[in-house]
């Protein structure tokens, strides 16, 4: 079971390190527009940096929580897939963000779709997997078999 939860695993790992990121540009920013901590009132431009990180701090929880539920009852290829997609429009939002805050705009829209088909998956795979139980019909199991059958990963 484990060497299937790798990717999934992998995509966490890199989530973590990319929140480590943010925050370090934080304390970069901190320095070189001289805002000492605690305060968060600062120049334009370092108000955009600490908003972005926070802004990105607060959907990583639910973003983790989607990608390990997805990988569980959905798939272990397609929700990690999903998660790399989340975490470059992650980066794309931070940097945009940075620069001016419309630069935010349209990695922000891009990483809520990806986030959202997490949720739906998610969604999906624990009805399915619900059904199963209560009713003894597994609809996901029957669209999996299917798409194997024609080498697609599921």
């Amino acid at each position: 079971m484990l060497d299937q939860m790798v990717y999934v695993a992998a995509v966490t790992v890199l989530g973590v390190l990319e929140q480590a990121y943010f925050s370090l540009q934080v304390i970069y920013a901190r320095r070189k527009y001289s805002v000492p901590p605690p305060s968060i009132a600062g120049p334009p431009e370092f108000e955009r940096v600490y908003r972005a990180q926070v802004n990105c701090a607060e959907y990583f929880p639910l973003f983790v929580s989607m990608l390990w539920v997805a990988s569980l009852y959905f798939s272990k290829v397609v929700a990690p897939l999903c998660g790399l997609l989340y975490l470059y429009g992650r980066y794309q939002y931070f940097h945009g963000y940075a620069q001016s805050s419309q630069g935010r705009l349209a990695p922000m829209y891009f990483s809520a779709r990806v986030l959202w088909l997490l949720i739906g998956f998610s969604t999906v795979g624990v009805l399915s997997d619900l059904s199963k139980i209560f009713f003894g019909v597994a609809f996901l199991q029957g669209l999996k078999v299917f798409l194997r059958s024609y080498w697609i990963p599921f």
